[in-house]
């Protein structure tokens, strides 16, 4: 019997090892990229004839059918009393937003805005079924011997891709701007199917992957085979999922956010002990400060800010319908996520803090993009398509990226994700850095702090070659 006993044992062995093998070389080479999706999701079936690939030029325009019929319902507007001393807690004051609905109706001016918004140049093209709108912005003047690396942006919700027009001329011309014009770049900021001007998918199942793949194919479309991609909010998961798809033309990532969804044991135990164990977790003085208390930072942060997502992860249609049909209600939805997500202290202010970072302009020009497109409930549907399935299941969310990747903490950013978290996914971390002070909006709010880490990342992938060594 203890012979065989010495088999068992060796077979098991065998079988532990092999295992283990297979897994760490065998597997995880077949696993490496993500499968394009190929998506149709224009109206009804799809025409026999091959898609017109044009790239047309594209103008915001107003009407003043429009605008009579905006002012129309501002005039008609409907507020409730706030709780006294409530300011933000419990969400938009009406005290301060019957401030701003007056703003709007007396002193915003959308005609100068949308000539604001025209200044870079727009373009549209068929991509799956869908007209996918863009900007793209290249450099006014190239440093001799250089050329123009190619960016592509993405915002998320409830952002449009105005929230870049602060950071793209630091971008495409950084010495105008007092930064290092080593590294200048030509921007492609799409706005996301459902988002903006891009059209809506009308079919189920438009997802980050979806969103990635057109990405893809637009910018193969633009001729560009190398390029860099950079975003935050829906952004992150759309430039993660377009790494995992194409790591061979993505030269390098950067995030302002870099979430994790598959949550192991390893990250349970650094979330307990972390705090008097911070070393054996990988975690920096800066992390702890971040995440502890973690059951106000992590678990009560979360709960208050994500009501919103639950819905539009259920029944999107049922309250975009409302906020479709009213511009107030459009915008105290979209204005108290500007004020809450760039610092949770603001809640305390009767005003939410919004014109600490943001002028009304600003923030009122983002809402009109959402509301001259009429696309609150389709840019609502994109939680619906991303987490019906559950978090943590997706193929993409098992995948570890292999595409050098910059990541910039901003300190008020919804989540921290410390770098020995991010590493799972993102192994090839090249530049990791706690940024001095800023929220989730960080183009909008801090462009200068966000180019400046963008340039300093593209500087260390290109210098060491870092793309070529995936």
């Amino acid at each position: 019997s203890f012979p065989a006993g010495i088999m068992l044992l060796d077979i098991l062995v065998t079988l532990i090892v092999g295992t283990v093998i297979y897994y760490y070389f065998l597997s995880k080479k077949k696993e490496e990229t993500l499968p394009f999706k190929e998506g149709w999701w224009g109206k009804g079936q799809k025409p026999d004839a091959e898609e017109d690939a044009t790239i047309r030029p594209f103008k915001v325009e107003t009407t003043e059918e429009e605008l009579s019929d905006l002012f129309r319902r501002l005039d008609q507007a409907r507020f409730t009393e706030p709780l006294e001393n409530s300011c933000f807690q419990y969400g938009i004051n009406s005290v301060y937003l019957k401030k701003v609905v007056s703003y709007w109706k007396n002193q915003f001016n959308w005609k100068k805005q949308v000539e604001i918004l025209n200044k870079y140049p727009h373009f549209k093209t068929k991509i799956q079924g869908i007209d996918i709108h863009f900007v793209h912005v290249k450099p006014p003047r190239l440093p001799e011997g250089q050329s123009a690396k190619p960016l592509l942006m993405v915002h998320g919700w409830p952002g449009s891709f105005y929230e870049f027009y602060k950071i793209i001329p630091l971008l495409t011309d950084p010495a105008s701007h007092g930064l290092s014009d080593e590294h200048v770049f030509e921007v492609i900021c799409p706005s996301i199917p459902g988002y903006g001007f891009s059209e809506a998918p009308h079919k189920k199942d438009f997802n980050s992957v979806s969103a990635a793949s057109v990405f893809y194919e637009l910018m193969l479309r633009l001729g560009f085979s190398e390029f860099y991609a950079q975003g935050g909010d829906w952004g992150w998961l759309i430039c993660t999922n377009l790494a995992q798809i194409a790591p061979n033309n993505m030269k390098g990532l950067h995030l302002n956010l870099a979430a994790v969804t598959r949550i192991g044991f390893s990250h349970v135990l650094s979330v307990l002990l972390g705090r008097y164990l911070p070393g054996l977790f990988g975690l920096q003085d800066e992390d702890v400060k971040l995440m502890y208390p973690f059951l106000e930072k992590g678990v009560y942060r979360i709960l208050r800010e994500s009501g919103y997502a639950h819905i539009q992860a259920t029944k999107p249609d049922t309250v975009g319908c409302g906020l479709n049909d009213s511009p107030v209600g459009l915008a105290g939805y979209i204005l108290e996520k500007f004020s809450t997500w760039t610092d949770p202290e603001f809640c305390n202010l009767e005003d939410g803090g919004l014109e600490k970072k943001f002028t009304l302009d600003d923030l009122l020009t983002n809402i009109m993009i959402y509301w001259v497109s009429g696309c609150i409930v389709s840019s609502m549907r994109f939680y619906k398509e991303n987490f019906q399935k559950g978090i943590g299941t997706q193929k993409h969310e098992k995948l570890p990226v292999q595409v050098p990747t910059g990541i910039a903490c901003f300190p008020n950013e919804l989540m921290h994700t410390p770098q020995a978290w991010a590493r799972k996914k993102y192994p090839n971390v090249v530049s990791f850095h706690y940024m001095p002070r800023g929220g989730h909006f960080a183009a909008l709010e801090e462009p200068e702090l966000l180019a400046e880490d963008i340039l300093q990342f593209v500087g260390k992938v290109e210098k060491q070659q870092l793309w070529k060594k995936k």
